[in-house]
C-alpha cells in the first residue's frame, strides 16, 4: 500500500529530487511551496507524514508545525520530519520542543531521509519502535499506578486523562517503561527507538525527555516516574503512584 506524504518546502529543485527519489521507492509524494499551502494540503490529502523545511518566506517551518499540533484529532498527530540548517542546533531543539518528531540537517542525502521517513514510519505502525528485541508483549497496556501506556492504540493517560505526545515521544516512553528500573544512557534510549547510535554532542533526546515529563508528571521540575542519572542518562520508575 503506498503510504502518502507531504513535503511543505519553498526549493523546489530540492522537493523536485525528493519527490522523484522516495516516488522510486513507493511513496507517493505532494510538494506544498509554502506553509499556507502546506497547512491546507494537509488537511485535504491527510498525509501519513510531513516533511518540513524550517526556512520559508511567509510562515516559516516553526509555526507550521505549531498549527499542525494545535490541530485536532489525527491531522494534529501526524509525524513531522523538519528539515534545519547545517550547524544549528538550536533550530533543531526548537524544533523538537514544539512537536517534530526528527529533524535531518540540510544538505542531506536522499537516502537518509528514505531512511528516516521509513523508521518513523514503521514506528508508529508497529507501535514497538523497531527494536524492542525479545520484550513481551502479552498485555498491550503497561500500568504503573495512575499512568497507563496503551502499546496497541498508542495512548497515554495519567489517571484517565489522555496525555499528549508526539509519535517519536510515545515510543521514547514505551522503550523506557519497558526497561522500567533499569538505568538507561541516552545513546540505549535512542537506539531502542531509531535503531542507530545517537550523534556525537546531540541532546535532542533530553528534550524530548522535558517533553513527555512535562506530559505525564505532576510536576515535570520534580519528576517521580522519568528520574535523572547525573552523569549517566535517566530511568523510568517501577513503583510509583
Amino acid at each position: 500500500m503506498t503510504s502518502r506524504l507531504l513535503m511543505i518546502e519553498d526549493d523546489s529543485r530540492l522537493a523536485q529530487m525528493v519527490v522523484e527519489y522516495l516516488g522510486q521507492s513507493g511513496f507517493e509524494l505532494t510538494h506544498a511551496t509554502d506553509g499556507e499551502q502546506g497547512l491546507e494540503q494537509l488537511q485535504l490529502l491527510q498525509p501519513e507524514l510531513v516533511i518540513l523545511d524550517l526556512m520559508m518566506p511567509g510562515i516559516d517551518g516553526l509555526e507550521v508545525c505549531r498549527r499542525i499540533r494545535a490541530l485536532p484529532g489525527d491531522a494534529g498527530r501526524v509525524p513531522v520530519i523538519m528539515l534545519t540548517a547545517k550547524g544549528d542546533p538550536m533550530d533543531r531543539v526548537i524544533g523538537l520542543e514544539i512537536g517534530a518528531d526528527d529533524y535531518l540537517p540540510k544538505p542531506f542525502e536522499p537516502r537518509e531521509l528514505l531512511a528516516r521517513v521509513r523508521a518513523v514510519l514503521r514506528r508508529r505502525g508497529d507501535g514497538n519502535g523497531g527494536g524492542h528485541g525479545s520484550v513481551s508483549r502479552t498485555t498491550p497496556v503497561l500500568r504503573f499506578g495512575s499512568l497507563d501506556i496503551d502499546r496497541d492504540a498508542r495512548t497515554v493517560q495519567v489517571a484517565g486523562q489522555l496525555c499528549e505526545l508526539t509519535s517519536y515521544q510515545f515510543d521514547l516512553l514505551v522503550a523506557m517503561a519497558e526497561r522500567a528500573g533499569r538505568v538507561l544512557t541516552r545513546d540505549q534510549i535512542m537506539e531502542a527507538v531509531r535503531g542507530r547510535e545517537l550523534e556525537a554532542f546531540d541532546r535532542s533526546i533530553d528534550v524530548h525527555i522535558g517533553r513527555i515529563r512535562n506530559a505525564i508528571e505532576a510536576d515535570s521540575k520534580d519528576p517521580k516516574r522519568i528520574l535523572t542519572v547525573r552523569g549517566v542518562g535517566y530511568v523510568f520508575a517501577k513503583q510509583q503512584e
